[in-house]
C-alpha cells in the first residue's frame, strides 16, 4: 500500500501539468507522439544521473559543497545544465521529423511532456530516498519541484516554435537551450542553499518562493502568447470573434 501511495503521489503531480497544457492546446497532438515524448523523458533520466554523479565526483568526491560559489556550481553545472541539455535533446528527437509540428504552441506541448516525464521519474527517486519523510518531500516537490520543471519546459518549448516559425537568429537559437538552464540554475541555487547553513537556507528559501512566482508569472505569459498563434495558425478570424 505505501509503495502505490508513494507512486501516486511522485507522478500526480507531473499528470495534472500535463493535463492542464493539453488542454490548453488549440489542435490536439498525436497521442502517441506525446507518450513517446513522455517515455523519452523518463529514459533520459539515467544517463543524466550518471553524468550529474560523474560530474559531482570530479569537483567534489563523494562530498558535497559548502560555500554559496559551490552550491551555485552545482546548480548550474551538475544540475541544471546536464538536465536540459538532456532535456533538449529528447525535445529534438521528437520533433526533428514530426509532421505534426505545424503551430506555435506544439513546441511547448512537446517539450513539457519530456520535462514532465522527466520530473515524475527524478520524483520517484528523491520519495524512495525520502524514507519515512517521503510525504514532505512529496509536498514540496509538488508544490516547487515539478511545477519547477514544467516551467523549464515551457520556456525551452517556448523558444523552440519561435526558432523554427518565425526567427531562425542565433540569438533565439541559443535561447532555446540558455533560458531554461539559467532559470533552472537559479531555482536549484536557492534550494541548494541551506547546504552553507540554516540562516542562509532560510533566506534562499523565501527567495526561492518568490522567484517561483516571477518564473511562473513569466512563463503563462508565454504559453498564452503561443496559444494565441496557434489559434491564429488554425482559424485567423478566430481573434476576433
Amino acid at each position: 500500500m505505501r509503495i502505490i501511495l508513494l507512486l501516486t503521489a511522485a507522478i500526480l503531480p507531473a499528470v495534472l501539468l500535463w493535463l492542464y497544457i493539453w488542454r490548453k492546446d488549440p489542435q490536439k497532438e498525436p497521442t502517441q507522439l506525446l507518450v513517446k515524448a513522455v517515455w523519452y523523458g523518463v529514459g533520459i533520466c539515467v544517463p543524466v544521473a550518471l553524468l550529474e554523479s560523474g560530474i559531482h565526483y570530479l569537483l567534489w568526491g563523494e562530498a558535497n559543497p559548502t560555500t554559496l560559489a559551490g552550491t551555485t556550481l552545482m546548480a548550474f553545472g551538475v544540475a541544471a545544465l546536464p538536465e536540459e541539455l538532456f532535456k533538449l535533446f529528447a525535445l529534438w528527437l521528437i520533433l526533428r521529423k514530426n509532421p505534426y509540428f505545424d503551430e506555435h504552441f506544439d513546441g511547448i506541448v512537446y517539450a513539457v511532456s519530456v520535462g514532465l516525464g522527466f520530473a515524475a521519474m527524478e520524483n520517484i527517486g528523491y520519495l524512495i530516498d525520502g524514507g519515512d519523510e517521503w510525504v514532505t518531500t512529496a509536498a514540496v516537490r509538488a508544490l516547487l519541484a515539478v511545477p519547477g520543471h514544467y516551467a523549464f519546459a515551457v520556456l525551452m518549448g517556448y523558444y523552440y516554435s519561435i526558432y523554427h516559425f518565425v526567427d531562425r537568429s542565433p540569438r533565439i537559437k541559443i535561447s532555446i537551450l540558455l533560458v531554461p538552464v539559467i532559470a533552472h540554475g537559479i531555482y536549484d541555487s536557492l534550494a541548494m542553499s541551506g547546504m552553507v547553513n540554516e540562516t542562509i537556507g532560510g533566506i534562499g528559501f523565501l527567495f526561492l518562493i518568490y522567484f517561483c512566482v516571477k518564473l511562473h508569472k513569466f512563463t503563462y505569459r508565454k504559453m498564452i502568447a503561443q496559444v494565441r498563434r496557434s489559434r491564429e495558425e488554425i482559424n485567423p478570424e478566430s481573434l476576433t470573434t
